[in-house]
């Protein structure tokens, strides 16, 4: 068991919790000490003598983990993990977890926030209503962009896992057809969802989500020729991984008018420098990777940051990686 005396450093705490959700559940394991964020240089100083550091985005590389002695185990409040150096961890003997699957509702949500702002425009319309347009209006009505329906048409989904899944059952909701692109199918894919190869969803979707994993494969999956196998009239969604895309490509195909549009929550470089091509792009709804941020998902994420540290300090650890 962890001694009475030792803290649980947070290096990055803010984001996942600004004050509206409770650290109760790693607050019941042993005194917290809470960072808002921690800049590089101040990483070792901050987790020195610790045996536990819950980190979020504030990196711990080779050197920062050398320089750490006491350092037993390392609890990332996120999916991704690649902000630990997991070589270096796994060399020291260090257990390392992540949450996966705590954020899949929310994400599956803001996925079809994005695609229903490109086909149906709410908040550009309800700007113009709000800036006096309607008033004005000769007619009972109007719109400045063709409103698009989702029925009929077909989802492509590239990554069948948890979140692709929570997509896919939203995407049968509204009627649409739904090609799934898996690396291995072991099972038969549920009702409804025809497997598909990642050049034919790119080909024959009318809208397509991001959700695989970032992998030296999957880098820049989104580029010149796989943008050039979609419709014109098809929209890109990505709420997965910013590197899946290179931008340089997808920034020249909107701007082209080679596909209709984008909607992404994240981006290669987060928060994004200023000469970021998307950032100008036509058609491109940019959103501040909030899609794992609803209040239900961030209190899901300490729990199981809290059973996951439980589980280790019990001798049984869970949700381990490398």
């Amino acid at each position: 068991m962890l001694p009475a005396f030792m803290k649980i450093v947070l290096l990055d705490s803010y984001t996942a919790n600004p004050g509206d959700v409770s650290w109760a559940p790693l607050e019941a394991i042993a005194a917290c000490d809470f960072h808002d964020r921690t800049p590089l240089d101040q990483t070792i100083s901050r987790c020195a003598g610790a045996e536990i550091v819950i980190t979020n985005k504030s990196p711990l590389t080779r050197k920062i983990i050398d320089n750490l002695p006491d350092l037993k185990y390392i609890g990332v409040t996120a999916t991704g993990y690649n902000i630990v150096d997991i070589a270096a961890a796994k060399e020291r003997g260090i257990t390392v977890t992540n949450v996966p699957g705590y954020s899949s509702p929310a994400v599956a949500q803001l996925v079809f926030a994005l695609l229903l702002e490109l086909t149906n425009h709410v908040g550009h319309h309800a700007k113009t209503v709000k800036e006096g347009r309607w008033v004005a209006c000769p007619d009972f009505s109007y719109w400045d962009h063709p409103i698009i329906e989702l029925s009929g048409r077909t989802l492509g989904i590239i990554g069948y896992g948890d979140i692709g899944s929570a997509v896919a059952r939203i995407g049968l909701a509204f009627g649409m057809k739904v090609l799934a692109s898996k690396r291995d199918w072991k099972t038969p894919p549920p009702a409804g969802i025809i497997p598909a190869s990642i050049d034919e969803v790119f080909a024959e979707s009318d809208a397509i989500s991001l959700h695989c994993p970032l992998t030296e494969v999957t880098q820049h999956l989104v580029g010149e020729r796989t943008l050039g196998l979609m419709k014109s009239s098809a929209f890109l969604i990505n709420t997965g991984r910013g590197p899946l895309v290179d931008e340089a490509a997808l920034a020249a195909a909107l701007s082209s008018g080679r596909i209709a549009g984008a909607g992404l929550d994240v981006l290669s470089v987060e928060p994004p420098k200023a000469e970021n091509p998307l950032l100008s792009a036509p058609n491109c709804l940019i959103t501040p990777h909030i899609g794992w941020a609803s209040r239900e998902a961030r209190a899901r994420l300490i729990q199981a940051t809290a059973d996951n540290l439980s589980a280790y300090l019990a001798g049984a650890p869970i949700n381990t990686v490398g």
